[in-house]
């Protein structure tokens, strides 16, 4: 498929694209405000005279993976200023806790050749970083014409994602192609985005790793911890969703039962606006549920329900173990690197492409155990209660584990600075 094909395929799918967004607002109200910017239509601007760095996270995941490069970009090059896009509400909403004065946020455009041109003429950045996997044909052709260099950050490229896009290679050649260059957190991720058509690849490890710990979250998974009692806590956290089936169902079907009357389960969904629907579920299986936005668990709660944004490395501290989500259903997993860095060790489920890697990491350095089932999820969960000796070891392999592959926010920002005085 030609690019030009693509844009006027997108553009008779635009109403039922901006349908959606509306559809979407009645659960999360974000996907209602600034629509107009999804189409390239801005108002705020950044102000200040520093060099403009536009970092595109487009959820919540990028956005906590952009945190220590962020970071890292401001202690070497302290008068940058920020702009952040994003595409989705909870990104968008973790997004704020980044910016600082003089910076903005905004919606990025869709992936349409006049709204692309519209935000790069508007806002005028020095330099682009997209975190992780996020390319778009169009905006990279526009960047090329607007003559600012986009990076991709923290790159990772799954087998499967790169069969996708050799599939569609009239839109994968110019696409990645028009980068100016790749950071990849690993050797196989470079391989890949080199066939793919990058031209500059460095392989700089996994910011993630570098993310700081926050003492008041830690603080406050130690007061949940306490509210607990003496029980163990165990945490399904990033539980997801596929075609009608979900990995909170299939783990309470294999849960056994008096493992239940032992510990407290906490459930911390990874969409917000699942929430409802997975309480729902708690209690038609005849559970106690309480949800953290009413209050603490007490000594009747069976499960306690995470309906908070931005409190993950809280309820991995309040935790003895966990089972990381997206991993039971062949959605590739999520990030197990934030459970590792507060020394809860980990479980997850037989699809973690996105994360190949880190797991591999992980379970060498014996943080990380692989599950093949919910009924083997429970087992290891189960294990690691019944031996002390055996969870200490691995909570302290996790904390070590983070420790000796950390740097790559530092050595990603002094790319970006290049790239600025490029």
């Amino acid at each position: 498929m030609s690019r030009t094909l693509y844009s006027i395929l997108f553009a008779l799918l635009l109403p039922v694209i901006i349908a959606r967004l509306f559809w979407r607002a009645r659960r999360e109200p974000l996907y209602g405000r600034h629509i107009g910017e999804r189409l390239g239509l801005y108002a705020a601007r950044p102000v200040g005279n520093g060099p403009l760095v536009w970092l595109h996270a487009v959820s919540l995941g990028e956005v906590r993976a952009a945190q220590p490069l962020i970071e890292a970009l401001r202690r070497a090059r302290p008068d940058v200023r920020l702009l952040l896009t994003h595409m989705t509400a909870t990104g968008r909403e973790a997004g704020v806790a980044l910016l600082r004065p003089g910076d903005a946020q905004a919606w990025l455009p869709y992936d349409l050749p006049q709204p692309c041109r519209r935000f790069l003429a508007h806002f005028g950045p020095d330099v682009g970083v997209l975190i992780e996997t996020e390319v778009w044909p169009n905006l990279a052709h526009a960047c090329v014409w607007r003559q600012v260099p986009l990076l991709l950050a923290n790159a990772r490229m799954s087998a499967r994602s790169a069969a996708r896009w050799a599939r569609w290679s009239g839109l994968a050649a110019p696409a990645f192609g028009a980068l100016s260059g790749a950071a990849a957190q690993t050797d196989a991720d470079a391989q890949r985005l080199r066939r793919l058509g990058v031209r500059n690849v460095r392989v700089a490890g996994n910011v993630k790793f570098d993310r700081a710990a926050d003492p008041a979250l830690q603080a406050l998974g130690r007061q949940w911890r306490a509210a607990a009692g003496i029980r163990p806590v165990l945490l399904l956290a990033s539980t997801r969703e596929q075609g009608g089936v979900s990995e909170e169902a299939l783990l309470l079907d294999a849960m056994p039962a008096p493992l239940l009357q032992r510990i407290l389960l906490v459930v911390v969904p990874r969409h917000p606006q699942r929430m409802a629907s997975v309480e729902a579920l708690l209690r038609d299986r005849g559970l106690r549920v309480q949800r953290r936005g009413i209050g603490l668990p007490d000594a009747t709660t069976q499960v306690w329900l995470g309906d908070s944004l931005g409190e993950m490395p809280a309820y991995y501290a309040m935790a003895d173990a966990a089972f990381i989500g997206g991993s039971l259903l062949p959605l590739g997993g999520q990030n197990l690197i934030e459970a590792c860095a507060e020394g809860c060790p980990v479980v997850i489920g037989p699809h973690s492409f996105n994360f190949t890697q880190a797991v591999a990491l992980g379970v060498e350095a014996g943080a990380v155990v692989p599950a093949a089932d919910a009924a083997a999820v429970w087992a290891r969960l189960q294990s690691w209660l019944d031996e002390p000796q055996a969870r200490a070891a691995a909570h302290d392999a996790a904390l070590q584990f983070c420790a000796d592959h950390r740097g790559a926010a530092d050595i990603q920002a002094a790319w970006v600075v290049d790239a600025l005085a490029g």
